[in-house]
């Protein structure tokens, strides 16, 4: 799960759209399957799987800049709006804690939530 700095909504329409091609483009070019990809106007929530030589941070780093800077660079208004599109933080969990079923669920769930 990841937000836009100080939690702008502005993860909606065109740049929702264009924000699930660019991580359907960067998973490919990763390796990593997309299991779940939610966009809320003001946070993202992706679980994906993994080859595990590849690093939770660094998968997060490569989606982050990756759709950072192509969506600002479409989107013209992002630049006026946001210093960076993408705040610094994030969260990963591992599936282990608990089950594939209730990450879907709660991600299922939190669709149309904001």
């Amino acid at each position: 799960m990841f937000c836009p700095k100080y939690r702008k909504p502005v993860l909606q329409g065109p740049v929702a759209d264009r924000l699930k091609m660019l991580v359907a483009v960067k998973a490919h070019e990763l390796g990593i399957t997309v299991h779940m990809l939610e966009v809320m106007p003001d946070h993202v929530h992706l679980f994906v799987e993994s080859d595990p030589s590849l690093a939770p941070a660094k998968l997060a780093a490569q989606v982050k800049g990756y759709t950072s800077r192509v969506l600002r660079q479409e989107f013209r208004h992002l630049r006026s709006q946001l210093p960076s599109l993408w705040s610094r933080s994030y969260y990963i969990g591992s599936v282990g804690h608990v089950s594939e079923a209730t990450v879907r669920r709660y991600i299922a769930s939190q669709k149309g939530r904001s």
